[in-house]
């Protein structure tokens, strides 16, 4: 698996067909529009982003596109789970906001008309995206939920039929909307899903490494968390602080003290270790 550091920089680029969609709706009247659902598709890969950080991972690189934005890195050894967890993070965020924005019109009804293309675009993007096509957020919930019942092979033929029939009724959609008024963002949505089931990985993340050195040369406080040896891996990353240095003791299931980890120690282990492997499979020997 690759890993990446702190000190590597996130990227965020933009494909030249996003910026001719630009051009489109600004000279079309449209351009606030375009931007309001830009930046809730950003919003909602960068939910991803902190849900993956929750599992140990992390967003190293998104890309706006015409239908929307997209994020890439790595997600190989992630479990089933997590991977819904990670899916499921960028619909619940857009669906929230737009739950705001309801609560904010009890309130205040004058904000309505002002907040109203965001609301509608925040509820949108949660809809499509819980659709069951992949590479689609319902598509990897419906991979994985398949997947850890049936099998991936099973799970990967019957996503890639599904995802071909949605990708279809777009495409036809498409067609049936050019004798009113052609919608080229449906066209490559249409195109995004069919190219999806045949394989590729839009959304994707690097696992977290953390920089030590960095910390140490501020000054920091030690922060000591005592822990079950059957506690997995992944969950130390939550007990990790920045600005703080984190000694863990590791205790047996009975009460008796095996090991005392340093922030060192801990990274390494972070970086070699099966994220979701118990410690007891990973500590050397007792101290």
């Amino acid at each position: 698996m690759e890993r990446v550091s702190h000190k590597e920089r996130f990227y965020f680029t933009i494909h030249p067909l996003f910026l001719l969609f630009g051009v489109f709706y600004a000279l079309t009247g449209r351009f606030f529009l375009f931007l309001t659902y830009t930046l809730t598709a950003v919003m909602h890969e960068f939910a991803h982003a902190a849900a993956a950080a929750r599992v140990g991972y992390r967003l190293r690189r998104i890309v706006l596109m015409p239908y929307g934005a997209i994020i890439r890195g790595d997600l190989e050894g992630i479990s089933f789970k997590d991977e819904i967890f990670v899916a499921l993070a960028g619909p619940l965020a857009n669906a929230a906001a737009a739950l705001g924005f309801i609560a904010l019109w009890w309130l205040f009804p004058d904000a309505y008309p002002y907040t109203d293309t965001a609301a509608f675009a925040s509820l949108g993007i949660a809809a499509v995206n819980v659709l069951p096509a992949y590479p689609l957020d319902g598509g990897r919930v419906l991979f994985c939920a398949l997947a850890k019942k049936k099998g991936e092979t099973f799970a990967r033929k019957l996503c890639r039929a599904v995802s071909l029939v949605i990708g279809a009724a777009f495409l036809g959609l498409f067609v049936y909307g050019c004798f009113i008024e052609v919608n080229f963002s449906m066209l490559f949505f249409a195109s995004f899903i069919i190219a999806g089931a045949f394989g590729g990985n839009g959304c994707r993340y690097d696992r977290i490494r953390y920089d030590v050195t960095r910390t140490l040369a501020r000054g920091a406080e030690i922060k000591r968390v005592a822990v079950l040896e059957s506690c997995q891996v992944k969950k130390i990353i939550g007990y990790m602080e920045r600005g703080r240095v984190l000694e863990l003791c590791v205790y047996s299931d009975g009460g008796e003290l095996l090991e005392i980890l340093d922030e060192n120690e801990i990274v390494e282990l972070l970086e070699r270790a099966d994220l979701y492997a118990p410690l007891s499979e990973c500590l050397k020997s007792p101290v």
